[in-house]
């Protein structure tokens, strides 16, 4: 039997990547913060190279199954994770892992990750929804935060670009790279709040749905959270691209979009602890899905953090630490039930081996004796 890499299997690169990223922006400076950052950019770097691997094995000698994947309406959707977990592990070279390798050599890693998880993330956010047009065909019942994943890659690559700006060459690059940071901003924000309509209007006439995808309902942060950080980031960095009068405009923008929807991702976070928990007192079991409980609650500290440098608001600096003590939790928690799991199933595969092996010498020992 083939153990089939999902795309899926990306949203813990992501969501650990995250916690990495989201310390080294949040408002404050120290030494365990970086610490912290440098142990998860690493272990994030090491689940995408490996989950990479896999993947290419895979496709070399099962190609048809690697194929599938984007037939499954619910599994499509994930392809979107992959240039996400390849996006956050780059900004994490340049944020985190540049304090063991170098500033060079973060930008490199950075820029190459960036250029794949963009090129990547734009074929996603036309091609998923391609399939889900003319192949999928759903219905409204079907409609879960997953829809998000694919469509959600050019945001996260917007507020990725930023830190890349400076270390472009003065003139029409950093030029270009602003701008079409913009564009991309563009592409997933209009596609998102299409996106978050539908999903309002199937909780709003359908209930909530199958137990194991209401942690999908988090994902809606994300492109909140993201859009948020990317307006701030671009801001922060437009100074270095264009002339100071646009530079004020751009910043006026950050101001001006990041607070109002801010303030809707704090009602989304609401709506969502409180479904979980409704969910959670009956049966909430565990599934790949928790995985959204990190990445887009990390994008919303992300968000929180530099709306503090934008609006000067020192009240989002207590903000930004708790959303950040808790995504911490939901890192720890989901990857504790992630590997306890996989731990019984690899000593029980172990275990069964064994007694393969004990039953087959026993038979040869009572056939020599015979």
């Amino acid at each position: 039997m083939t153990t089939s890499i999902r795309p899926n299997w990306f949203a813990s690169v992501m969501g650990t990547g995250i916690v990495a990223n989201a310390a080294m922006l949040l408002p404050y400076r120290s030494g365990v913060l970086t610490a912290i950052a440098v142990a998860f950019w690493i272990a994030a770097a090491a689940l995408l190279v490996t989950f990479v691997a896999a993947g290419a094995l895979q496709f070399a000698k099962h190609r048809e199954l690697f194929r599938s994947h984007h037939h499954a309406l619910e599994m499509a959707p994930f392809y979107g994770a992959f240039s996400m977990g390849v996006l956050t592990v780059g900004s994490g070279a340049l944020l985190a892992g540049s304090h063991i390798l170098g500033t060079g050599p973060g930008v490199l890693i950075d820029s190459v990750l960036w250029t794949i998880g963009t090129l990547t993330g734009l074929v996603c956010a036309v091609g998923i929804p391609y399939m889900l047009f003319t192949e999928h065909q759903p219905s409204l019942e079907d409609a879960y935060g997953s829809w998000l994943m694919p469509i959600v890659p050019p945001m996260v690559s917007a507020a990725a670009a930023g830190a890349l700006i400076p270390h472009l060459a003065a003139g029409q690059a950093r030029l270009d790279l602003l701008y079409g940071s913009y564009a991309m901003f563009g592409i997933s924000l209009v596609m998102a709040i299409i996106v978050i309509a539908i999903l309002w209007a199937r909780l709003a006439l359908h209930d909530v749905g199958e137990a194991r995808m209401t942690p999908t309902l988090w994902i809606v942060l994300g492109p909140l959270g993201q859009s948020v950080t990317a307006a701030c980031l671009l801001a922060k960095f437009a100074p270095a691209a264009v002339d100071p009068s646009s530079a004020r405009v751009l910043h006026d923008f950050a101001l001006v979009y990041g607070i109002p929807i801010w303030g809707f991702a704090m009602a989304w976070l609401a709506l969502s602890i409180a479904i979980t928990a409704k969910t959670a007192r009956d049966h909430l079991p565990f599934a790949p899905t928790w995985w959204s409980f990190t990445f887009p609650l990390g994008t919303v500290v992300t968000g929180t953090s530099q709306l503090v440098a934008v609006s000067g608001l020192d009240i989002l600096r207590y903000i930004a630490l708790v959303l950040y003590a808790g995504l911490v939790i939901a890192w720890v928690t989901v990857a504790a039930r992630t590997l306890v799991p996989w731990a019984a199933s690899v000593g029980s595969g172990q275990l069964r081996r064994s007694r393969r092996r004990g039953s087959t010498s026993a038979e040869n020992w009572a056939s020599a004796r015979s």
